[in-house]
């Protein structure tokens, strides 16, 4: 059987999914979607990181919608 970290062998919880992902834009993410969803820390944190994207993508697309203004997502550099 192949070495795995033992948090992962173990059932331990790990967070995130891409390595060397800023901080500061998962912050960022998380704070987005639960200020527009009210979800959970948790429930955010648990995503993979693609879904979270689409999500935050979403609500930017809710947003423009209900501005009538052409609004970029906070994914947009």
């Amino acid at each position: 059987m192949p070495e795995m970290r033992t948090s992962v062998r173990d059932g331990g919880r790990a967070i995130g999914g891409i390595a060397g992902y800023p901080l500061a834009r998962l912050y960022e993410e998380v704070a987005f979607i639960a200020y527009h969803f009210h979800w959970s820390y948790e429930e955010i944190i648990d995503m993979e990181h693609r879904e979270r994207q689409r999500w935050v993508d979403e609500i930017s697309k809710i947003n423009r919608n209900l501005s009538g203004e052409k609004q970029r997502s906070i994914l947009d550099v």
